[in-house]
């Protein structure tokens, strides 16, 4: 209850009818209340705390998308570290290499993972990739290597890998390319607002001339 007393206390609504209240008292002193000067002042205060914006709680202050990139870059790290360790056969090596190398592209402090940040989706691809998909096919791969060694037969564990690896290799490169189709999007939007603006007959005169060497027919 005190807590609740204290707040109010402190609240916009009984500072701006204070202040209201005040200003009747002036009043009051001038002359201007006369008898009815508690109605005056109460009144006062009444309409300054109703006309008060009301309190409002600050909104939560969730970290930038960016700063959840720091984590995955780290997480990475720690993904290359452990594919040295492991021995996965020479086609499937040099896959792993080009998804790694796209993800890090990808998570690269700047413009490109400001983009990616952006991106809710495309966070979650790199996010599932580098967290569970490399290390359970890679994981899975060895584990599988080693029943084969005790029983051979059915489908070779490193044509497995290979293929995993090629379809995480697909998704990735999906993504880039969404990105990139992105910001050609921008410039040729940016190239239309131009035109539009006013300047376009301008421009397509310049153009043509460049291109034909001719001045432009009138």
């Amino acid at each position: 209850m005190a807590d609740r007393v204290l707040g109010y206390l402190e609240s916009t609504r009984n500072l701006a009818g204070s202040a209201a209240a005040l200003g009747g008292l002036l009043l009051t002193f001038a002359g201007f209340g006369g008898v009815y000067w508690p109605v005056v002042v109460g009144g006062l205060y009444g309409a300054g705390a109703l006309l008060a914006p009301p309190r409002r709680p600050p909104a939560p202050a969730f970290e930038e998308p960016s700063s959840r990139l720091d984590e995955l870059r780290a997480d990475l790290a720690t993904l290359r570290a452990y594919l040295e360790r492991v021995d996965p056969p020479p086609a499937a090596a040099e896959r792993l290499e080009a998804l790694t190398g796209l993800l890090d592209g990808l998570l690269a402090p700047g413009w490109v993972s400001e983009a990616l940040a952006d991106d809710p989706e495309g966070v979650h691809v790199v996010a599932r990739a580098v967290r569970r998909d490399v290390p359970e096919a890679v994981d899975a791969y060895l584990r599988t290597r080693w029943w084969t060694r005790l029983a051979p037969g059915g489908r070779a564990p490193e044509e497995e890998l290979e293929r995993q690896v090629t379809l995480l290799h697909g998704e990735a490169q999906a993504l880039v390319d969404g990105l990139r189709e992105a910001e050609e999007l921008r410039q040729r939007s940016h190239t239309r607002y131009l035109e539009d603006r006013g300047g376009a007959g301008t421009v397509r005169a310049r153009t043509e001339q460049a291109e034909t060497g001719r001045p432009p027919e009138p």
